[in-house]
């Protein structure tokens, strides 16, 4: 599977390193042909395949395209030598396909290569002249084009002169096919002299002969366009047409004397730009005009021949020609999509095979293992990567050193050469651009830009490098690997942009950003995450003002599903601390989102470093204190919480609802309720005031009052279309409801779950967690155990109010049994998690759900109804549910 490679070999002194040309085993691709292969042999054996049929969708084409240094011609090579010889065929690649006489031809159009149109004809027909059969129809119309075009020149000298006739074995009988084809027509029409001359002069007795379908021709007679193209003036556009005749000549033999003809044409983007066509058109013949001929072509760029706005610039365009390769092809039985093939980047695996065979001394890895994994990483499967850095290792070594892992943090220009090589200026212009993106959309990219028109951005997102995701805001974004190369690599091209292009593009970049997400009038969540992410990213990057980045964190938090933002280097005191606004901004989204999963102690520690900084513009100040002060709730520290919430309402600013909402639930909390339930009525929507009420009256255990606040709650949220607080009701419904109505409330838990599950709301969870507990309190022997489980978990987070609250459902749950020392038991545990104060009341309400008198000095809560009633309420929930767990049993 390897050869020498030898400008490896030419790189080093030492006569002990093997350089070998590694190829990994690319089976998908390789099944793609057999599978190809085999649909084109089922046509070709089918009754109504005619050969000169001009009007049928062509399938007879495969294409693969990728970036530069992807490994097409390689694959190309691997593919014509495995089709030529079994032998030659890797070991994971099997025939899928009947072992036909496969007859491969490789023809390479890259510029450098010299391949005109003429050649590629030659070739074609000298790959064939292997049967060892002439070609009657075809010789007949080469002859003539020949002598017309040729004169005085034997073709035998113009092929040895093109190292033709060196490339294939049966090239020297050409000539003799040729002839032979000749002397027969000669022979037949018994014409005087050499054939040849005849021709040259229009070749009027022959195509009279033909036209009259004499016995004399027969054999060429059933070729219908032979006269045709004989009759017509012999030039480059008339040679376009031969192809035709070649496959009706190759039609004609027996089968034990055919083969079928595979054309592989790579680097087929060299063929010209999208706007001269000329050579890819000639090219689209031989194609249309050799339906029983197979054609493989690897290249850079999608053939776009199914898309009918060429039309007039091809000869066959649109879906209906080619089906194949149109974008919207369902897949085939093979997995693959049409005719048109990505060629993706290597796995892990194939980076390590590729390392460790490319060189090698005494059959062991030159490459050590730990510098093979750095190479492989830092290549993102590009083989171009692996290949360049390959010659980096010996290019060090001949240093006189051995290389090390650090040797590899290294970006290499020629990615940006090969990458820019064939892109218009426009093109390059829109790849700077959106490498500022991860992910961007033509508008978007066009914006960017800073372009009129979305022509560029278009041909870019065809570009095998711009990759296409089915799902996200933004459908394209630009190949890893090629991306960091562009960003970050001294680009030596000659329309590279200094630091002040880039920075006039990261401003465009932020302010179309800006502009995608203030015309969302869907208030599409993605779209804002997208939004904010991409923008944190480059006001951080370089140094901008933050200005629309305010008003869009205040909507992230707003939405109350606190889905994390994925951001390269999020903690941004790993580079160093925060140093800018930008920084701040993203360390206080990053701790209010990652609050769901980290201990509240973390969350209080990185908003209060942000806020020490001084960095943030004083509208996210209050952003950063106001939550800042909710996790000093949650971790009991009411006095802080009180004062920043304090701070925020004072301002008067966009969360000062939100702030005296805080307040209220610090008034909750300590255990006066008439004082929450007054500031209930002053906070409106914005401060959630059904919720705030529905948390005091479940405390009152007057669950019916509850549970209609917290409906009320959700309706409004639902009206508001505030998914997160929706779910936040319906969690506190179902936790309401569970004291009083198991059966309700396995269906309000259902709608919890489904509620809560898209988001990233830890506390809510919890909540619903409890609620089960609650639910099944009386009912379930296990119910202790399992409440450990979800204690631990608690524990995690430093909530420290969902650990009283579950032993709170602990203790109605022995209360029901009338268990009484466990009771006792849990009671004492319930009284050491609110010896602060916070959640005090919680051991009043045990006391209430057994029945039990409160200690001495027992600090008492301000109950809304007064204390005796608040008892009885309670008490009755407990024997409520010990009614019905007895009727259940």
């Amino acid at each position: 599977m390897a050869g020498r490679d030898l400008r490896t070999l030419f790189s080093s002194n030492d006569r002990s390193i093997a350089a070998s040309e590694a190829f990994t085993n690319r089976q998908a691709q390789w099944q793609a042909v057999t599978a190809g292969l085999a649909d084109h042999i089922r046509r070709l054996t089918s009754s109504d395949f005619d050969v000169e049929d001009l009007e049928s969708p062509r399938t007879n084409i495969i294409v693969f395209h990728g970036v530069g240094g992807i490994g097409k011609s390689t694959l190309s090579r691997k593919i014509e030598a495995s089709l030529a010889h079994s032998e030659h065929r890797p070991v994971q690649w099997e025939a899928s396909f009947h072992e036909e006489r496969i007859l491969p031809v490789r023809i390479d159009l890259a510029q450098a290569a010299g391949m005109d149109f003429e050649r590629v004809i030659l070739t074609i027909r000298l790959a064939v002249a292997t049967l060892g059969r002439p070609m009657p129809a075809f010789d007949l119309a080469l002859r003539r084009y020949w002598e017309h075009n040729h004169p005085g020149e034997p073709i035998e000298d113009y092929l040895r002169r093109g190292g033709l006739l060196s490339r294939f074995s049966a090239a020297a009988a050409l000539p003799q096919q040729m002839q032979s084809a000749l002397g027969d027509v000669a022979q037949a029409l018994l014409l005087p002299g050499t054939v040849g001359s005849a021709l040259g002069h229009g070749g009027g007795a022959l195509i009279k002969a033909l036209r009259e379908r004499r016995q004399s021709v027969r054999a060429l007679a059933g070729c219908s366009r032979l006269a045709d193209l004989l009759e017509a003036e012999p030039d480059l556009e008339t040679l376009s047409f031969y192809p035709h005749l070649l496959a009706w000549d190759l039609a004609q033999l027996p089968a034990d004397k055919g083969a079928l003809l595979v054309v592989l044409m790579d680097t087929f983007e060299d063929t010209g730009d999208r706007t001269h066509r000329d050579f890819e058109r000639l090219l689209q013949r031989i194609v249309w005009l050799m339906p029983n001929a197979f054609f493989v072509v690897t290249g850079r760029n999608r053939l776009q021949w199914a898309e009918s706005s060429l039309e007039g610039q091809l000869d066959w365009t649109g879906p209906n020609a080619w089906p194949g390769l149109a974008s919207d092809t369902p897949h085939t039985r093979s997995g693959v999509s049409g005719g048109h093939i990505l060629i993706g980047d290597f796995s892990p695996e194939d980076c390590e095979d590729y390392l460790s065979r490319r060189l090698s001394r005494n059959g062991q890895p030159l490459i050590d293992e730990p510098v093979r994994r750095i190479i492989a990483e830092r290549s993102h499967g590009l083989p171009l990567y692996l290949d360049l850095s390959v010659m980096r290792y010996l290019e060090l070594r001949r240093s006189g050193r051995q290389p090390q892992v650090a040797d590899f943090d290294h970006d290499f220009p020629a990615l940006i050469a090969r990458t820019l090589r064939d892109l218009t200026a426009e093109e390059r212009h829109v790849l700077r651009s959106v490498s500022l993106l991860s992910a961007f959309s033509v508008p978007l990219a066009t914006q960017a830009a800073g372009m009129q028109h979305d022509a560029p951005a278009l041909r870019l997102t065809e570009r095998p490098f711009i990759r296409k995701s089915p799902s996200g805001v933004w459908p394209f974004h630009v190949h890893d690997l090629i991306r960091a190369a562009i960003r970050n690599t001294d680009d030596a091209s000659d329309d590279r942009w200094s630091e002040h292009d880039w920075q006039r593009a990261a401003q465009r970049a932020f302010q179309a950003l800006e502009s995608q997400w203030r015309q969302d009038l869907r208030r599409d969540r993605a779209v804002l995450v997208g939004c904010l992410q991409q923008g944190l990213l480059l006001a951080r990057d370089f140094h901008l003002d933050l200005g629309w980045l305010g008003d869009a964190a205040f909507q992230y938090v707003g939405d109350s599903i606190w889905e994390p933002l994925v951001l390269p280097a999020a903690d941004a005191t790993s580079s160093g601390g925060v140093r800018t606004a930008a920084d701040a901004l993203v360390e206080t989204l990053s701790a209010i989102a990652r609050r769901q999963h980290e201990h509240r102690e973390r969350t209080v520690s990185r908003l209060s470093a942000v806020l020490a900084s001084g960095l943030l513009p004083d509208e996210l100040v209050e952003l950063a204190t106001y939550y800042q002060a909710k996790a000093q709730r949650d971790l009991g520290l009411t006095d802080d919480s009180r004062r920043g919430m304090q701070r925020v309402a004072s301002a008067g600013g966009r969360l000062a609802s939100a702030a005296r909402r805080g307040l209220a639930h610090l008034s909750r909390v300590s255990g006066d309720f008439p004082a929450a339930v007054e500031a209930a009525g002053r906070l409106g929507w914005a401060g959630r005031h059904h919720r705030v009420l529905g948390d005091v009256w479940w405390v009152q255990g007057d669950m019916e009052r509850a549970a209609a606040a917290y409906l009320a709650a959700r309706s409004e949220a639902e009206e508001h279309g505030v998914v997160g607080e929706t779910a936040v009701a319906q969690a506190h419904l179902a936790f309401a409801v569970s004291f009083v109505d198991p059966l309700r409330a396995d269906d309000e838990l259902d709608l919890a779950d489904r509620l809560l599950s898209p988001l990233s709301l830890r506390s809510n969870e919890m909540t619903a967690h409890i609620a089960m507990l609650v639910r099944d309190a009386g009912f379930a022997v296990d119910l202790p155990d399992r409440a450990a489980i979800q204690l631990a978990e608690i524990g995690v987070s430093g909530i420290s109010y969902a650990a009283a609250k579950l032993q709170l459902a602990l203790c109605f749950h022995h209360a029901v049994l009338d268990a009484q020392d466990s009771l006792a038991a849990n009671i004492d545990r319930l009284r050491g998690l609110t010896q602060n104060g916070y959640y005090a009341y919680y051991v009043e309400i045990a006391h209430f759900m057994g029945d039990l008198p409160l200690p001495p000095n027992t600090e008492r809560a301000r109950w809304i109804d007064g204390e005796r009633q608040t008892r009885e309420r309670w008490r009755n929930i407990v024997l409520g549910r010990r009614d019905q767990v007895g009727r259940a049993r």
